[in-house]
């Protein structure tokens, strides 16, 4: 079994009973992941009389909440021009300041609710290592200025800049964003538990739900009534009737470091504790954790037939050693530090590869996911609209682009096996292309409408 550095260092979180037998509830939240936590959390905020559950078939935070890379960002993964295509630039652009906006707004929930998660609002800085990446990253800037964003949302810096942010190696240059904390994911999910039901919310746990259907859903314990029922299920979506090609389960997994001394720390920078990136296709993902180690992952797992979910693909062996050999590359400072943690999880794609959110005010059904990896802010962005949706209070944030967009279903099988895993091989090309010729891939290129603004 793989081992999370997060579930390791979170303290212990109280034991909760399943459910009994049948209930009762005026909302309840399938999902006690950030969305569904986020929900009840700003839900019981706006109406304490309101009775709200939230049910979940393992443990708050089991899924990608308490996994995660650790980057409550502003980056939301709908391409620039579907948002377009469904409102205007205006509202993408205020889409995107709402997702700004959203990073300050965990930040102050983290300081009010008194949860130790680490939050470190330091920005994010993704590195350019080649002439390749330099070129895709000075075209990613001139897009944002056209679209509407400056310096405060996003800067070039050169090569001497981004080396005294992190001395990462082979450095030409760099993007840094401020809108962006690192934290401590597990620590979130479980704090943020606390603080719902302290609020008078129930969160039960090792219930799974069967079946999500109007006015309540099934569970092996009996039916819940509701008049309304949020899914917030993210990869788990796959797994639910109706619901089985909303999503695709995708893996992400991370290795992590022993505490490292501060000499070596003097040595890599991260000191305001920016996360960090570069600009290479096959993502890769990290951060400085507050206790003093690099947490670092990636993509790279294959998407498995049938959007299977199993505990036996959190452990990916070729992929642990990619990314410890990666991040040795990036950071040769680290000398022969010890690998002390590696784990994953899956995240959820929907097939536009837009994130949504919404109410059918017609059966009572509300939703929000498909956040591609970028779940950490936009679920909060997704329980404060939820909220909102549900109160049916008219306010900025519910008419955002994303509300009650519905994403096209996911081919069946064979052909999503064959589309997923054949997209992550093309990255994967793309990389190796780019490594080669040092000009940008003409594979990328090929594929960047499918997959980005």
């Amino acid at each position: 079994m793989t081992l999370s550095l997060w579930a390791d260092t979170a303290p212990a979180q109280p034991s909760r009973s399943p459910l009994e037998g049948p209930a009762s509830y005026d909302v309840v939240v399938v999902g006690a992941g950030y969305t569904g936590l986020w929900t009840a959390y700003y839900l019981s905020a706006a109406d304490p009389s309101l009775r709200i559950a939230v049910l979940e078939a393992e443990h708050a935070g089991f899924g990608a909440s308490g996994r995660n890379g650790g980057w409550c960002s502003a980056l939301f993964p709908t391409p620039w021009r579907k948002l377009v295509a469904r409102s205007s630039p205006a509202e993408a652009l205020r889409l995107h300041r709402a997702m700004a906006d959203t990073v300050a707004e965990v930040g102050r929930v983290v300081a009010a609710e008194d949860i130790d998660a680490g939050f470190a609002h330091g920005g994010t800085l993704t590195l350019a290592r080649s002439a390749a990446q330099v070129t895709s990253l000075r075209g990613e800037l001139a897009t944002a200025r056209e679209r509407g964003f400056t310096d405060d949302d996003l800067r070039w810096l050169e090569a001497g800049e981004a080396s005294a942010l992190l001395n990462a190696s082979r450095i030409q240059g760099g993007l840094f964003t401020p809108h962006c904390a690192a934290v401590h994911p597990a620590k979130l999910v479980r704090g943020l538990a606390r603080a719902v039901e302290a609020r008078g919310v129930r969160i039960v746990e090792h219930t799974p739900v069967r079946e999500i259907r109007p006015g309540g859903v099934l569970t092996d314990a009996g039916e819940v009534g509701a008049e309304v029922v949020v899914r917030a299920t993210e990869a788990w979506t796959s797994r639910l009737p109706g619901t089985r090609r909303a999503v695709v389960p995708v893996y992400s997994l991370m290795v992590a470091t022993e505490p490292l001394p501060e000499q070596t720390w003097a040595e890599i920078g991260l000191s305001s504790r920016p996360t960090f990136s570069d600009g290479r296709h096959v993502l890769i993902y990290g951060q400085r954790t507050a206790d003093g180690r690099l947490a670092f992952g990636g993509r790279g797992a294959p998407y498995h037939l049938g959007s299977r979910i199993d505990p036996s693909y959190d452990e990916e062996p070729r992929v642990f050693a990619m990314l410890r050999d990666t991040l040795r590359e990036l950071l040769p400072q680290l000398g022969d530090a010890e690998f002390t943690h590696a784990w994953g999880g899956p995240l959820g794609i929907a097939r536009d590869w837009a994130a949504s959110v919404g109410l059918d005010r017609a059966t009572g059904l509300a939703w929000a996911g498909g956040y591609v990896g970028d779940g950490v802010g936009t679920s909060n962005l997704a329980g404060r609209t939820l909220a909102d949706l549900v109160l049916r209070r008219e306010t900025d944030l519910t008419s955002l682009p994303w509300v009650n967009h519905r994403s096209r279903r996911w081919e069946p099988e064979p052909l999503r096996w064959l589309g997923a895993n054949a997209g992550l091989r093309a990255m994967t090309l793309a990389d190796a292309e780019e490594a080669r010729t040092g000009r940008p891939s003409r594979i990328a290129k090929a594929l960047a409408p499918l997959m980005h603004g």
